[in-house]
């Protein structure tokens, strides 16, 4: 059986800062614990929102060799190995298959090994429906790990469905800068003195959870300025309107606004004027772990 995903229409019309401020907790409330890892033995390293090359990316990448589990119960809705022939397909999954959830939610697992056994339509949480492999574009033996929800059209990380790992460390801040118009970087850990006028705040920063993992994206970035918010980016979900990917940051904005070929992101825009200000910046994980900076500014 062969079947591609048509997305079906939005069915309720929501508010977009209500749907956003309940995202969270909707999918926690409706498949906390419902949903497993797809592998207990596989190592996450790149995760939703990781920045791959000005784009991010829409789900899990994990490092692994054997047997990839149903995440949980669903109908088998689609499946191809990399030897099919179906067109507008996208080959960086290589070999994949998708399985339909309650309510809408699909899992998605790609890069598998070729596999010409038979499936059961229906799927069983923990039944193996597959092997990593390195199919499509990667090196590596593992597998992708998708979650979409079809019903609002978005993409929907990962952790927000399934119990993150315990983990106590708060996330990393590796570059904290301010950008203006005319593309002038300032390097905020060299200097700390600008002129009057409009910046883009820049921080690039990674959720330390894994030792072996530099690309992994936080949960929230947080900046404000004197105390008041200059933009709140939320890891969530990402949606496509009219072929345009979107993420929140203060509203549903482009992705290209946020994400370029560099590791940092666009976490906010502020006025800065005359005299001392105060920038600070939090970024949080997934579970809540926090880090906390601050600078002081001073504004020619």
């Amino acid at each position: 059986m062969k079947k591609f995903i048509t997305l079906t229409p939005l069915k309720k019309i929501i508010t977009l800062k209500k749907l956003i401020q309940v995202c969270a907790i909707f999918f926690s409330a409706v498949f906390a614990d419902a949903m497993d890892l797809p592998s207990a033995e596989a190592k996450l390293i790149e995760n939703f929102g990781s920045n791959a090359a000005g784009e991010p990316l829409l789900g899990d990448v994990w490092a692994v060799e054997g047997p990839v589990f149903a995440s949980d119960d669903g109908e088998l809705i689609f499946r191809r190995n990399t030897e099919d022939d179906a067109s507008g397909v996208p080959s960086t999954l290589g070999t994949w298959l998708v399985i339909d959830h309650a309510d809408g939610i699909l899992s998605i697992y790609g890069r598998m090994q070729e596999d010409s056994r038979p499936l059961q339509n229906n799927i069983e949480k923990a039944d193996v429906i597959g092997f990593a492999g390195n199919s499509g574009w990667s090196k590596k033996e593992g597998f992708n790990f998708t979650i979409f929800d079809r019903k609002e059209r978005r993409w929907v990380n990962p952790s927000l469905v399934i119990k993150p790992a315990s983990d106590s460390r708060p996330p990393s801040v590796q570059y904290v800068a301010l950008r203006n118009a005319d593309g002038r970087e300032v390097d905020l850990s060299i200097n700390r003195s600008i002129r009057q006028g409009r910046w883009k705040i820049i921080v690039q920063a990674v959720d330390t959870q894994i030792a072996y993992s530099d690309n992994l994206a936080p949960a929230k970035i947080i900046s404000s300025v004197n105390g008041s918010e200059a933009g709140s980016i939320a890891f969530e979900t990402f949606s496509s309107r009219d072929g345009v990917l979107m993420m929140y940051r203060n509203g549903l904005v482009p992705v290209s606004q946020i994400y370029g070929p560099h590791p940092a992101v666009e976490a906010g825009e502020a006025w800065f004027n005359r005299g001392l200000a105060q920038l600070e910046i939090i970024v949080e994980d997934i579970v809540g772990n926090a880090r906390r900076l601050q600078y002081r500014i001073f504004v020619e």
